[in-house]
């Protein structure tokens, strides 16, 4: 019922926000002698802000239209090359580049986390190596947005949907797999190793993933210790109500989610809110821009199916299961050690307050059998958990360090 009592929310307050619209045009009309006072700016703010928080956020567009490399600007090509119930694949070229500079680009497969926020968290991350690289980028569907004919989606068909998309990209490509997906995106190159299979990548770089939540853990970490799986089955699972299209699946919906994410830093986003406010009375447009162009992403928010989150609760946070050897995937063991080739990079924040230090490092003690000329762990001082993918240090100094490592073991 949850979920009926949110979509309910909704529809009551709409004629609040419809009001809201009006009367901030109204406030704003050349016309109105008192639209530009500082009651005119403080009434007008405070009905955006009004409309902005009582928003639903659709999905984000990824937006990349052109880039600029080495002072001279490109357009960029985004297509959809694969479609999967629960994904499409999307990749990134420029296809105006000097054939010299087009030959020398390499593939790289960036999974985007599954973890409440869509792919385009990862704009940044796209525009910053798309200037090296053609990207091709894992764009997670909405739960509710799939009928419930097209079946489950758990945390072994993420596996098999990446080792899927590995097959289609062919061979010599390179993964980068931010957050989430680093122990799901670990088993399936895992998983390639031990059946010799000849699309296994050729890099593999890990940022800011719990492959091994017992080290320093955080408070997420200790919220899954401090709970069964029953818990939060019974607390956050509803039912995605009529009208969308997966009408009756099990879900852990988004709004939920983006609950948690706010109040771990609650403070932090109401003193936001508050500066937008006084921004936009004293009519300074540019902040207030930069403040929409966060929050449009980071409220934007999609479902996730019961499956895929309770089993992920259960083997990542609670059993570590891939940490201690025991990851199943459709019952067949995986086995980290059998990576010999494809290098290993992991990335981690010094701040990281979601993924505590050591937690993605712990790959490289799994891949006990690949050479140390094939392994780099690389902390970026200063960073919490977003700095690790999206940002200026992400610009200046991780995405440098991972285009050398990708370059040097094709």
């Amino acid at each position: 019922m949850l979920y009926h009592y949110y979509e309910l929310s909704h529809a009551v307050i709409a004629p609040m926000r419809l009001a809201a619209n009006y009367s901030s045009t109204f406030w704003q009309a050349p016309s109105n002698p008192l639209g530009q006072s500082p009651l005119g700016r403080s009434m007008v703010a405070g009905f955006d802000l009004f409309e902005r928080l009582t928003r639903r956020y659709g999905k984000p567009e990824f937006g990349i239209e052109t880039i600029t490399i080495n002072d001279k600007q490109y357009e960029v090509c985004q297509e959809t090359v694969l479609e999967k119930p629960f994904c499409n694949l999307e990749r990134f070229t420029i296809p105006d580049l000097p054939k010299p500079r087009q030959n020398k680009r390499q593939k790289i497969l960036m999974v985007a986390p599954m973890s409440g926020h869509y792919a385009t968290l990862l704009r940044g991350t796209v525009e910053t190596m798309l200037s090296d690289f053609d990207i091709y980028i894992t764009d997670w569907i909405d739960a509710r947005m799939v009928p419930t004919s097209l079946g489950k989606f758990d945390l072994s068909d993420y596996v098999d949907y990446i080792i899927d998309i590995l097959h289609f990209m062919g061979k010599d490509v390179n993964v980068m797999a931010v957050c989430q997906p680093s122990v799901p995106v670990l088993a399936a190159v895992s998983l390639m190793a031990q059946h010799k299979d000849d699309k296994i990548p050729s890099s593999l770089c890990l940022m800011g993933g719990p492959v091994d939540t017992r080290r320093n853990p955080t408070a997420v970490n200790d919220l899954a210790e401090t709970r069964n799986i029953d818990w939060f089955e019974k607390r956050v699972i509803s039912k995605v109500p009529f009208p969308h299209a997966g009408f009756m699946r099990d879900v852990y919906p988004g709004f939920l989610q983006l609950t948690g994410f706010m109040t771990m830093n609650l403070e932090r986003h109401v003193d936001a809110h508050k500066e937008l406010f006084w921004k936009m009375v004293e009519g300074d447009g540019d902040s207030a821009e930069k403040h929409d162009q966060f929050y449009d992403e980071y409220l934007s928010v999609m479902d996730l199916t019961k499956e895929f989150y309770l089993q992920t609760i259960e083997e990542v946070f609670i059993k570590h299961s891939i940490a201690r050897g025991q990851f199943m995937h459709h019952g067949e063991l995986v086995d980290p050690g059998a990576i010999k080739n494809t290098a290993l990079m992991t990335v981690e924040g010094e701040l990281d307050d979601i993924t505590g230090l050591g937690q993605t490092e712990a790959a490289h003690d799994l891949c006990n059998n690949l050479p140390e000329n094939k392994k780099l762990h690389f902390i970026q001082k200063g960073v919490g958990h977003y700095g690790v993918f999206n940002g200026r240090r992400f610009k200046s100094e991780i995405a440098p360090a991972i285009t050398r490592f990708m370059h040097d073991h094709k």
